[in-house]
């Protein structure tokens, strides 16, 4: 396990971004290092047959083989089994959250399954600046040259209520966690997303961003701002053969954040977080960029029912 100057990250100095000691934030397996950078420079060939949505009943994952993947939340509800399953598909998996113990036993998980030893990013997002971005983009330019794909899962909730009685800090951490964090962790990583054959950029949205509803606070507003965000950055990249952005709203999920809004809700008769995974996949790997620039409405694919819409009017 090589320790953090071997991976040319210079983290900031202030001590409230990280929950675990600074020479801990991220951990890269030696066989990362010791690649040859040939494999990183010369991946497989990317595919540009029209593949579509898979079916959700028999999906069949895309090879992700020396592929590097963030995600953002990994340690969450939705992140965790999407980045194991990265991980099992063959891709350098990049696992980023809060909370260095987590993100730890994520990283033990997936070298116990034999895959790819994974990089831990723990970065406080409420708290983070520009210069924090940069260094995470610095760090992968280092060591890998180039990013493939970004899937924004992490979200933080806040509290649900009437607007008079909502804490203007708390929004101002909503904007950070859910707006702020994505457009900087994606503007700083944009160049080394270029590099790539083929990357992806994966926003997860909400319904109460599509179509905002009494008492849903800062949430529902920040939610709104991601499906902008992700409006204009499919928009600016429509002529950019080798870049790709997609979202998805997940619908109802049996997920953390969603028991926490519904706490009477019957949970046995909500899908898994981990059966939206093959439709995350497919996102990262298996669609042509014709077919990008999609907001997909999970739960509708999981139904077999018409899910994608295109994100740009």
């Amino acid at each position: 396990m090589q320790a953090l100057s071997q991976l040319s990250y210079t983290p900031t100095a202030n001590p409230k971004l990280y929950t675990g000691p600074p020479s801990r934030t991220i951990r890269v397996a030696t066989r990362a290092v010791s690649a040859p950078r040939h494999v990183m420079i010369r991946p497989a060939p990317v595919r540009n047959l029209s593949v579509p949505l898979p079916d959700p009943a028999r999906p069949s994952p895309p090879d992700l083989a020396h592929r590097v993947i963030l995600v953002t939340g990994a340690t969450g509800g939705l992140g965790e089994p999407l980045a194991r399953e990265c991980a099992a598909q063959g891709a350098t998996v990049v696992l980023h959250g809060r909370h260095l113990p987590r993100l730890e036993a994520l990283y033990d998980a997936i070298v116990a399954d034999g895959h790819a030893e994974p990089v831990i990013l723990p970065l406080d997002f409420a708290k983070a600046e520009a210069a924090d971005f940069g260094n995470v983009a610095s760090a992968l330019e280092s060591q890998f040259k180039r990013l493939d794909g970004i899937v924004h899962a992490a979200a933080m909730l806040g509290t649900l209520g009437p607007i008079e009685q909502q804490s203007f800090d708390a929004w101002l951490a909503l904007l950070r966690v859910n707006l702020a964090a994505p457009m900087g962790l994606t503007r700083s990583l944009a160049p080394l997303l270029a590099k790539a054959p083929d990357a992806a950029v994966v926003f997860t949205l909400d319904d109460r961003g599509i179509a905002p509803r009494a008492y849903w606070g800062g949430y529902g507003v920040t939610k709104a701002g991601v499906a902008a965000l992700a409006r204009e950055l499919a928009d600016e990249w429509e002529s950019r053969p080798n870049l790709r952005v997609n979202a998805v709203v997940p619908g109802p999920i049996r997920s953390p954040l969603r028991g926490r809004t519904h706490p009477g809700e019957d949970r046995a008769r909500l899908p898994e977080p981990a059966r939206l995974v093959p439709l995350y996949l497919h996102l990262l790997a298996g669609q042509t960029k014709a077919e990008s620039a999609a907001l997909i409405e999970a739960r509708a694919w999981l139904d077999g029912g018409e899910s994608s819409r295109p994100l740009v009017a």
